[in-house]
């Protein structure tokens, strides 16, 4: 639990510096271009979920991220699994809520900076963005996510049968 606990630290950590980085360089200016036309910098304040979706109030999405930290905390102690596969995509999880969460609690919006600028555009008539602005909090939950999805099977193992051959 150590290294679950340590590594989601790493996450808030890195998370909270580089915002406040961004809140330094980038709030009162334009864009900073990294690559071209692809990546840049582009300070923006986000109350909703991804891609800026605004479901609830403040208020409700602090209890609603408070409690998944809570639910992911209790399920890693209880599974009794302490493997690295196991914890790291439970961690990246924990740790970029956390990140969020504290943004929530002491801004009142999460604070993103990271801007791929895949297009932006009309499609039929209508203006489109097609990539949000993101932080490293965000980045950590998508890829704990996508590795339970994408790693299921070898973070959360079948039980082998009584006298079954493992033959993965």
């Amino acid at each position: 639990m150590k290294w679950f606990f340590t590594l989601a630290s790493i996450i808030v950590v890195v998370d909270q510096f580089t915002k406040k980085l961004a809140v330094m360089f980038l709030r009162e200016r334009e864009s900073i271009t990294i690559i071209s036309d692809w990546l840049k910098l582009t300070y923006a304040e986000n109350k909703g979920i991804a891609f800026g979706v605004e479901f609830a109030p403040q208020l409700v999405m602090i209890t609603l991220v408070s409690a998944i930290s809570i639910i992911v905390v209790i399920y890693v102690l209880r599974s009794g699994n302490r493997s690295r596969l196991f914890l790291l995509p439970f961690s990246l999880i924990f740790g970029g809520g956390i990140g969020n969460l504290i943004d929530r609690i002491t801004v009142g919006s999460v604070i993103d900076f990271i801007h791929f600028d895949l297009y932006q555009g009309f499609i039929m008539g209508s203006w489109v963005s097609l990539w949000p602005i993101f932080n490293i909090a965000d980045s950590a939950i998508t890829i704990g996510a996508c590795m339970l999805v994408f790693m299921h099977g070898r973070i959360f193992p079948e039980p082998l049968a009584a006298g079954e051959p493992d033959v993965r």
